[in-house]
């Protein structure tokens, strides 16, 4: 289970602000008081992950730190939600890749958009912690590719930071290394991508990730080495990753399709939307059919078991009135609906400490 509130990703945030002496954060992670506060996002880079490669990742391994939560579903939308505001997924409403768009009758993919009806800073309308750092006086940056700048999925986490496009290894040092000498204070997030889609084409027991590793440890050991005296680097990750080779397809499988209105979610951690009074006959299907593989429940008992957080209740109708995460070497597929994203090697969602777990690790220039 995710640990909202003792040591979760969503914790991490709220005590950097903490850290550099913004009002109304605390600092539930203990993290020293420097005016200068650096988070790198890795993505894919989960903790049993590295842990199982030291050998590609010799800086990375030598850092003091341990594991957070990332959050559930243990997925890039709904953990830069939690970075961006500090809150739980139930709280941010970026409940997964594809959720529904309560009253509407259609899914929103919150990776991509692509949907110009839905304003990103109405769909997530928490404030953020850039915001509030850059309210307080304190120098914001958010530094990744160029290619996300604008996109709705960063209008909806990175309002309040100045971007800084960067797109090689190279602009992603020398940008951060400058943003962190602007002013009396600095909050500097860096996202890098890499070892997430190269997880997802080809799998995390390949060479090309354990590759990959190696650049992304070249590139924490330069942010590292280009940190100004008061500053604090903090390496981390929305989520980790496993490699299913059990499909279980929707598109072929009549039984989980029965009473179905929309598929949401992805292939670790489905959102079924039932037609009007099939819910449950659903969850009893799919309960039925995916057997110990999976916990299947409903939204209800998700909710009070305390999966999302403490969940608002505008953000209560984007979750599935079934959900479904496989816990076992599993994937729910849907090969004619999401043909490409049903070829992928690596995946993730669920709640399997494989998947759940993520570093926080730290470097610090006092």
């Amino acid at each position: 289970m995710p640990r909202y509130g003792t040591g979760a990703l969503a914790d991490l945030p709220v005590s950097v602000l903490a850290a550099l002496g913004v009002p109304g954060g605390q600092n539930v992670l203990d993290l020293p008081t420097l005016p200068r506060q650096c988070v790198l996002i890795i993505d894919g880079l989960g903790w049993e992950q590295l842990r199982a490669h030291p050998e590609d990742a010799p800086f990375l391994a030598s850092l003091e730190g341990g594991p957070l939560t990332a959050g559930f579903p243990a997925t890039t939308v709904a953990s830069l939600g939690s970075l961006a505001t500090g809150l739980p997924p139930g709280g941010h409403g970026l409940l997964g890749v594809q959720v529904a768009v309560p009253g509407a009758g259609r899914l929103i993919n919150c990776l991509r958009w692509g949907d110009p009806e839905i304003e990103p800073e109405t769909f997530q309308p928490a404030p953020t912690v850039y915001q509030r750092a850059a309210d307080d006086g304190v120098s914001v940056s958010y530094v990744a590719l160029g290619f996300y700048k604008g996109t709705g999925l960063s209008r909806a986490t990175t309002r309040g930071a100045s971007y800084r496009p960067a797109e090689d290894l190279g602009e992603l040092v020398g940008r951060t290394e400058r943003a962190l000498r602007e002013g009396d204070r600095a909050y500097v997030t860096v996202y890098h991508s890499d070892l997430d889609s190269t997880g997802h084409r080809y799998g995390t027991g390949s060479r090309d990730w354990r590759f990959q590793l190696r650049f992304v440890d070249l590139l924490a050991e330069r942010i590292a080495s280009v940190l100004p005296d008061g500053a604090a680097l903090y390496v981390t990750a929305d989520h980790g990753m496993v490699d299913p080779t059990d499909r279980v397809d929707f598109d072929e499988t009549p039984a989980l399709q029965a009473g179905v209105a929309m598929l949401g979610g992805d292939a670790r951690c489905r959102y079924v939307y039932t037609a009007p009074g099939a819910e449950v006959d659903v969850l009893a299907s799919w309960r039925e059919t995916l057997g110990d593989r999976a916990w299947v429940v409903s939204r209800d008992e998700a909710v009070r078991a305390g999966w999302f957080g403490q969940v608002d209740p505008e953000m209560a109708p984007r979750i599935g009135d079934v959900i479904a995460v496989p816990f076992t070497d599993m994937a729910i597929i849907a090969s004619q609906r999401e043909r490409m994203a049903s070829l992928m090697v690596g995946m993730h969602g669920s709640m399997v400490s494989a998947e759940q777990l993520v570093p926080l690790l730290k470097v610090i220039r006092p």
